[in-house]
């Protein structure tokens, strides 16, 4: 009899062990489903608009609300170089909402710190958005969870927020110093002689497009990083003959810095 018992316990306990697991993971996919609408009101398509031309919007990377609502942080080499006004191209930001809803405002730059690719916009006229809470706890850790809403490939996608969702895989250095002068260029050069940092290195893809979305905090929301797909690549991987595909990120102290002040 005891022999026919054990079997039956022991399914028994697997199914409850199986549930009790269920519960415990309910409540992290319950945050992130809860989190990705208030981001999704923050996030914002950057690029430039010009009328006579077809399309008028030149999709360039993505951007999100910070400070009081009016500024939109983003990296600096989403921003061109030089934007045409004598033929009437402005610099933009596409707002949130549905095709219905969906605005477009220019925006005048007001911050940029080229040694962390990280920009600041400002909004020309009219309302704010919600901006995010940038986390203030020192960085993100090894092993945690995060999400990042934006644009991949938005211009054959789409103006739709897409999320992606990974963890922090390793806090790196932005450049590493290479044994033979041949492996160097000046990007490293630079970057190397101005002082390396860190930056997460992210265990979730990021495209083209997803350059200055939001890395947050599934659960809160804080923002912990500035996704960068350009500037890092550029010196961490500077010996690959092809991208690797990994996915980085600015943390988002830099990004405190260079809006303190600012309104």
């Amino acid at each position: 009899m005891t022999g026919l018992l054990l079997p039956v316990l022991s399914r028994a306990a697997r199914i409850l062990v199986c549930g009790f697991s269920l519960i415990l993971a309910l409540p992290v996919a319950a945050g992130l489903i809860e989190t990705v609408p208030h981001i999704k009101e923050s996030v914002v398509a950057v690029g430039t608009y010009q009328q006579t031309r077809s399309p008028p919007f030149r999709f360039l990377g993505t951007g999100f609300a910070v400070g009081n609502g009016r500024l939109i942080a983003t990296n600096a080499h989403v921003i061109p170089d030089v934007v045409s006004e004598d033929q009437f191209e402005m610099l933009v930001v596409v707002l949130p909402g549905d095709e219905q809803t969906r605005g477009v405002r220019r925006v005048t730059r007001v911050a940029v710190d080229p040694e962390r690719d990280l920009a600041v916009l400002r909004l020309d006229a009219g309302n704010s958005l919600p901006p995010l809470t940038l986390s203030g706890n020192g960085g993100a850790q090894e092993g945690q969870s995060i999400a990042f809403t934006g644009f991949p490939i938005g211009n054959a996608l789409g103006m739709t927020p897409v999320t992606h969702r990974g963890i922090i895989s390793a806090l790196t250095p932005i450049g590493i110093p290479q044994g033979n002068a041949r492996d160097l260029n000046p990007a490293l050069v630079r970057r190397l002689a101005g002082g390396a940092f860190r930056v997460y290195q992210l265990d979730a893809t990021a495209y083209p497009g997803n350059s200055g979305s939001p890395v947050f905090d599934p659960d809160s929301g804080e923002v912990l990083g500035v996704v960068n797909m350009v500037f890092v690549k550029t010196t961490k991987e500077n010996i690959l003959s092809s991208p690797s595909g990994i996915s980085y990120a600015i943390p988002v102290k830099y990004l405190a810095n260079l809006i303190e002040g600012l309104n």
